[in-house]
């Protein structure tokens, strides 16, 4: 069952010519998610089950600072949703979500990366909304895209 995506998310998508089967191969061990996830942050654990950790950490303003959560889907060759929640000091009082889904699409798989969430945020989701539509690129599903279909 899909994770449902609230009204207030970041969509971004990426065409990428090879099956579903191929792409989720990406998405099955901590060296390969590194190697198309881990740009602009650093990714430190990626557990590819439900309920496993992920985490991760990024340089802002001169301090590192760590985020990540739990995995809440993990459907092959469909779904990975995760939380994304800030360590203290700078935690939300409830975490935001990614969700990447894989859909058929011509002849490939329709990549599609959603930041979603954020109306749990009450008065503040308007300002982090708006600074994660600034945030995410495509740079890392290009990644995905060239790894994918290099592999195949």
């Amino acid at each position: 069952m899909a994770t449902v995506i609230g009204p207030l998310h970041v969509r971004r998508s990426i065409l990428i010519q090879a099956p579903a089967g191929r792409v989720w191969q990406e998405f099955t061990a901590q060296e390969r998610v590194r190697s198309w996830l881990d740009l602009g942050h650093t990714l430190h654990r990626f557990e590819t089950h439900v309920g496993g950790l992920v985490e991760f950490s990024v340089e802002i303003d001169n301090e590192r600072r760590f985020f990540g959560g739990r995995v809440l889907v993990f459907e092959p060759e469909q779904e990975l949703t995760l939380e994304s929640q800030w360590q203290p000091p700078h935690d939300w009082p409830v975490p935001t979500f990614w969700t990447f889904r894989l859909s058929a699409l011509y002849d490939g798989t329709l990549v599609e990366l959603f930041h979603h969430g954020f109306e749990r945020l009450g008065a503040d989701a308007a300002d982090s909304l708006a600074s994660y539509e600034w945030g995410w690129d495509l740079k890392h599903l290009q990644a995905l895209r060239a790894n994918a279909q290099a592999g195949q």
